[in-house]
């Protein structure tokens, strides 16, 4: 299993060799779109699916933001806390 990362394609930087900006969130990134398996030229406000610099397939914006959002839930800390029964003391209600 690996882990894509969605990007929005800012700029084509070489086109012969599948060079391309994108921006990954906010941060912004070369990668590679050599290996793209599609018929389909990337373009500016494309979306990617990225995985260690290089695209792996074209996505729509919603797949996009959906991912992105479920990224961002994974990098905050109290959105896995684990709620605790009981009447919000912090005592277990355990039989």
């Amino acid at each position: 299993m690996c882990l894509g990362i969605p990007g929005r394609v800012l700029e084509i930087v070489d086109i012969d060799n599948g060079i391309t900006k994108v921006d990954m969130g906010g941060v912004v990134r070369t990668i590679s779109t050599a290996v793209l398996a599609t018929d389909d030229p990337v373009a500016v406000g494309d979306w990617l699916l990225i995985h260690l610099g290089f695209a792996l397939s074209k996505i729509d914006e919603e797949e996009a933001e959906d991912s992105l959002n479920f990224l961002r839930r994974l990098g905050d800390p109290g959105a896995h806390e684990p709620s605790v029964p009981g009447d919000g003391s912090g005592r277990r209600d355990v039989p």
